[in-house]
């Protein structure tokens, strides 16, 4: 595998792009991490059998009025999103500004509703692996890190996911499926109708998540994540104030990216049970062409 320093292969490919590290045709990006060998060895993380749904209801809106209108399968432009609960962004979802996506594909292919990066290649094998959850949001509470908003934007450092994953014992593995818990939708439903209003209203969004800078972007390739997600709407802290980790894991690496997971009953068991690693299936939809897939996702420990 390169490293992200000597990304992209070929200069004439944008910036930190990673195509043709598995090949010109290739539709998995990242997922190709989650080797059997890499599945067989998530496995062994099933030990007392709890299973723990990760997908909001398909239709809720957290936020009132209507956070998002409810979903529709139907392509209207590239960069629009008509889900309004749990999803994984497909590698049709965002672009680079030159309106290239993952391996050189165009919009216009992605348009036609049948682009060699469409999300049934997803659903073929899953998204099968070793889940690992950073629980920031209480690690916020706990140490009562200041200017921290979960229903706000707020950023999250790396060093600040480097030292939640040392409090809780966690040494990440190449192809793991990175989870961050920022408290967003639990923070958005302690608010009156009114405050859930205005967040809702908000243009662009305001939203917390990892801090997008090139060294979060190193780590996350370097360390050979298989896939990531969160309970915010965009994984990044929102709007990007640096670079867009939107389009460099997407169109870039290949790497999916979740948005407003379910990670309340996750986080409650993971601190319970003192184990924040366990085994992740997700079966995304076997939709040619589809650029987002609601996760259909289960946590088993």
């Amino acid at each position: 595998m390169p490293a992200f320093h000597e990304l992209p292969l070929d200069p004439a490919h944008p910036p930190h792009a990673a195509w043709g590290v598995w090949g010109p045709n290739d539709r998995l990006g990242t997922l190709n991490h989650l080797t059997p060998e890499r599945v067989v060895d998530a496995a062994r993380e099933v030990r007392s059998g709890v299973r723990i749904r990760l997908d909001l209801p398909l239709k809720q809106n957290f936020l009132r009025p209507g956070f998002r209108p409810s979903p529709v399968h139907e392509i209207y432009s590239i960069g629009d999103n008509m889900h309004t609960s749990s999803q994984w962004d497909g590698f049709g979802h965002c672009g680079y500004s030159t309106g290239q996506f993952y391996n050189g594909v165009t919009a216009e292919q992605i348009q036609s509703g049948a682009s060699p990066i469409g999300i049934e290649a997803w659903s073929n094998q899953g998204i099968v692996g070793r889940g690992v959850l950073i629980d920031f949001a209480s690690y916020a509470k706990r140490h009562n890190i200041t200017g921290y908003d979960a229903a706000a934007r707020s950023e999250i450092s790396l060093e600040q996911i480097e030292a939640v994953a040392k409090e809780s014992g966690i040494v990440f593995q190449s192809g793991d499926i990175l989870i961050l818990r920022t408290g967003f939708v639990q923070a958005c439903q302690s608010k009156t109708f009114d405050e859930q209003e205005i967040i809702s209203h908000q243009s662009p969004g305001q939203y917390p998540g990892v801090s997008g800078t090139t060294e979060m972007a190193a780590w996350l390739w370097d360390g050979q994540f298989a896939a990531v997600c969160g309970d915010c709407p965009s994984f990044e802290a929102w709007p990007p104030q640096n670079i867009k980790l939107h389009e460099i894991l997407l169109a870039g690496f290949g790497m999916p990216i979740g948005e407003l997971f379910d990670l309340e009953a996750l986080a409650e068991h993971c601190q319970k049970a003192q184990r924040w690693t366990f085994f992740l299936a997700s079966s995304p939809l076997n939709l040619e062409g589809g650029v987002a897939s609601p996760p259909n996702a289960l946590a088993i420990f």
